[in-house]
């Protein structure tokens, strides 16, 4: 299975990533993980971005493509991959879609996770976060579920008017890769409100149907 995830921030990819990377024996692949990668590993491209952000630079596309092309060279893509984070932008999907080509391995889906942007406010500004070990946190909630800590607090963007921006965000620079895939024929949508497990079941039912 070769799928990305798109959806706002606060739809869940990540967890839902973990889940669907099990369940089909990939590799979960984030653009946070690749970075961290090659910046520990000295890399030339990791080198590259670092002079960018040591500038207070957004590293360019060009960058960030490159790292995602190379690991997907990794022998543990030979079955498929799940990325998570990329592409953000139309020209990076289509950089993606070049290079897959290329290589004989298409994209089998751009699994979208649809969510409306007032439960997503409602979601990430209800969370708290742990001082102790940083695991998130429902609303609610007065000891940490991963370290049963009590200090509990809310980041900074994880307030409404920072979620709202972010979201403003995403609708500008990444939401249009949402049309991309669905002129492609790639896009599966499933909704992203409730319980997890439900999610992940609908997910697993919707790329079933690829077979």
């Amino acid at each position: 299975m070769r799928l990305i995830l798109v959806g706002p921030p606060g739809a869940g990819k990540g967890t839902q990533a973990q889940f669907l990377s099990a369940h089909y024996s990939i590799p979960h692949i984030s653009t946070g993980d690749i970075f961290r990668a090659n910046l520990k590993a000295g890399t030339d491209l990791g080198n590259q971005a670092k002079a960018f952000m040591d500038r207070g630079e957004l590293v360019p596309d060009s960058v960030t493509n490159d790292m995602v092309k190379d690991r997907l060279t990794h022998d543990d893509v030979a079955n498929g991959f799940l990325l998570d984070g990329y592409p953000r932008n139309v020209a990076q999907a289509e950089v993606l879609r070049a290079f897959l080509a290329e290589a004989k391995t298409p994209l089998q889906a751009a699994l979208e996770l649809a969510i409306a942007s007032d439960e997503i406010i409602k979601r990430l500004s209800s969370r708290r976060t742990c001082r102790g070990c940083g695991a998130s946190n429902e609303a609610g909630a007065t000891n940490c579920s991963s370290c049963s800590g009590t200090d509990l607090y809310q980041r900074e963007d994880d307030k409404e008017e920072v979620i709202a921006r972010r979201l403003e965000v995403y609708e500008e620079q990444t939401a249009p890769i949402i049309s991309f895939y669905r002129s492609e024929g790639l896009l599966i949508t499933i909704p992203a409100a409730g319980n997890v497990s439900e999610i992940t079941e609908h997910a697993i039912t919707a790329l079933g149907r690829l077979s």
